[in-house]
């Protein structure tokens, strides 16, 4: 399946580029509107386009697109506000990925998309490329009150049930990992996330401000200035763990 990706920032470019690969796509790349126009001259199977581009905005590009071709458009930009999705679904884009986002919902949106306009899924599906996941090597923790269960996906505090949202639940196994360990911020976007993710990293002090929030003391996450986070018992200089 040919894409053609109208993106003006390389640092988002390339490791866009290089995840589609991984799924099978073959990805052209332009960094203006107007070479983004030239290249549809080409027929692409889709347009992947951003709207902050140097020469004009992706609306118009979209416009222009729209009115000479039915070729699929998704936009990927960091405008997240209702109006600009609003704006660009109008203007006859299929679909909208507010920054910050993976490779793997990307693929599943273009997926979705093709079945849409063609009835035809591209290939491979999303599921054949090898996408890091937290680890599944114990299917519980237990760290003082605190009990995670892999295979249930349940989280428990002193005998009471707490409701994480999936990517908390993630979050907070892979920490429990090897709790005490300081993991690099990096290193838990690559495994809660995606590699190739796509937005700030505020996301994850987010999650993590969530999570203190739900088990009822900042202690249980550390910060490590400068580098990361780690799981603790509060009080406990050194966490004892109990895997099941």
């Amino acid at each position: 399946m040919q894409l053609l990706l109208i993106e003006d920032d390389e640092r988002i470019a390339q490791p866009l580029m290089e995840g589609l690969g991984r799924y099978g796509f073959t990805v052209r790349h332009v960094r203006t509107g107007a070479a983004g126009l030239a290249g549809c001259d080409d027929a692409p199977d889709l347009v992947l386009l951003d709207l902050g581009l140097p020469d004009m905005d992706g609306l118009d590009v979209c416009r222009s697109l729209r009115a000479r071709s039915a070729v699929p458009i998704i936009m990927i930009t960091a405008r997240g506000e209702e109006a600009d999705r609003i704006v660009g679904l109008e203007l006859g884009a299929d679909d909208y990925l507010a920054k910050p986002f993976g490779v793997r919902e990307l693929v599943a949106r273009i997926r979705a998309v093709t079945r849409r306009t063609t009835g035809a899924l591209p290939f491979p599906p999303v599921e054949s490329a090898q996408a890091p996941a937290t680890s599944p090597a114990l299917t519980s923790r237990e760290l003082g009150g605190l009990e995670i269960s892999r295979r249930t996906r349940q989280v428990r505090l002193d005998g009471r049930e707490i409701a994480l949202t999936p990517r908390e639940f993630d979050l907070l196994a892979y920490l429990a990992e090897d709790a005490g360990t300081v993991y690099s911020r990096q290193q838990i976007m690559d495994a809660v996330w995606d590699p190739h993710f796509f937005g700030p990293t505020k996301t994850l002090d987010a999650h993590v401000a969530a999570l203190r929030r739900k088990l009822g003391d900042p202690a249980w996450i550390t910060t490590a200035r400068g580098v990361g986070f780690r799981l603790t018992v509060p009080g406990d200089d050194a966490p004892s763990e109990a895997a099941g």
